[in-house]
């Protein structure tokens, strides 16, 4: 897969400051885009988190050229990469109305598609409208909570829905992140499961959000479904998590309101001619993304930083194959990701099994920039 700045990149992809990583031949490199321009700055900040720990400043570094002249690719140098390396990688799970609704739907199903639907219409009609107006933590999210709870349709998805408490998982290893291009990986054991477009802050280690990117937090619903405690089999496998293509930096043209206002499209396309699209609006969502980055830190510290996804609005129920399974992912199917000010993150789906093996870890990462005299600079 070719990248093509046209259409991975938001319009006005000049007028942005961009920091993202690719592979020059000899390991990775943090590259930044402002004006059109790509400049390796590696040579002063070895890794992401060591630029957002500085701030994300300004810098000069080794001028690479055009970003539409480079030439990047997913296969061949200069490669393209996860925009990410050091952060750990977080999420915020039932953020909107939908979403909320849906877990208790894989909970009440105990993972079983085909008993989703009677679930779904029986819960709608509960407690549709109420969940979307409702504010997490008020006191009528209070009373709500308690004329569920009478009624029996309580469930531990709607204490993060419209409790005090977001809830905020690690997603994914440090380094185990995958970017634009790459394959994503689904378990093979998995037979209900779908794509989480969404987008993710880059937060520094003062929990100063310093941009953001389009991510695709890959779930099993079949697993999760069957109990909250499988999240980490759910979640966590090779392969389940891409950011990309770059992080799009704050400044005066592109702000955390852009975030709040953002409209995402979710195209879906399988190799058997099925196709699937979605949109969702970043305004429904429950908690604003700087409370999401408030309770992710409240006590706890990210010496590295933090990236946050900010939860999903797109839970797909259009069946694909047998009436009332809903829709699964097939091998093959290719899953585009787009907002317009953040361009598109495009990902192809494999099994986890056959996806590339995740082998640079830490130490790994540590031993490249050891061999090229990067260590004791500003990383």
């Amino acid at each position: 897969m070719e990248f093509a700045v046209k259409t991975a990149l938001p319009a006005d992809w000049q007028a942005g400051r961009f920091v993202g990583r690719i592979d020059r031949g000899e390991g990775p490199c943090v590259v930044l885009i402002r004006d059109g321009r790509v400049t390796d700055i590696t040579a002063t900040y070895p890794t992401v988190s060591a630029f957002a720990a500085a701030g994300a400043p300004a810098c000069d570094g080794d001028d690479l050229g055009t970003l539409d002249a480079l030439g990047l690719s997913v296969s061949t140098t200069p490669r393209l990469l996860s925009p990410i390396d050091l952060q750990c990688v977080k999420a915020s799970g039932v953020t909107f109305a939908v979403s909320a609704l849906e877990r208790v739907i894989e909970e009440r199903a105990r993972g079983d598609a085909s008993k989703a639907a009677e679930v779904r219409g029986r819960l709608e009609q509960r407690v549709g409208g109420s969940i979307r107006s409702v504010v997490p933590g008020s006191a009528e999210a209070a009373t709500l909570k308690q004329a569920l709870i009478d009624d029996g349709m309580w469930s531990q998805y709607l204490e993060v829905a419209i409790g005090p408490d977001a809830e905020i998982f690690t997603k994914a290893p440090v380094l185990s992140t995958v970017g634009w291009g790459a394959d994503i990986g689904i378990r093979s054991d998995s037979t209900w499961n779908n794509p989480e477009p969404e987008i993710v802050l880059l937060i520094a280690p003062d929990g100063v959000p310093l941009g953001a990117c389009l991510g695709n937090d890959v779930n099993l619903r079949d697993f999760e479904g069957r109990s909250a405690l499988l999240l980490g089999k759910a979640k966590d496998n090779n392969a389940s998590c891409s950011l990309g293509p770059f992080i799009r930096l704050f400044d005066a043209g592109f702000t955390m309101d852009d975030v709040r206002d953002a409209e995402l499209d979710l195209e879906i396309s399988g190799d058997d001619g099925y196709r699937l699209t979605g949109h969702s609006a970043m305004r429904e969502i429950s908690r604003d993304p700087e409370d999401l980055v408030r309770q992710s830190m409240s006590e706890h510290q990210y010496p590295d930083g933090f990236v946050l996804f900010l939860g999903t609005l797109f839970a797909p129920t259009q069946d694909r194959d047998e009436p009332g399974r809903g829709f699964t992912h097939k091998v093959g199917d290719r899953v585009s990701i787009a907002t317009p000010r953040l361009g598109a993150l495009v990902n192809r789906v494999v099994t986890s099994k056959t996806a590339a093996p995740w082998t640079m870890g830490i130490g790994g990462l540590i031993a490249n920039l050891a061999r090229r005299d990067l260590l004791g600079h500003s990383g």
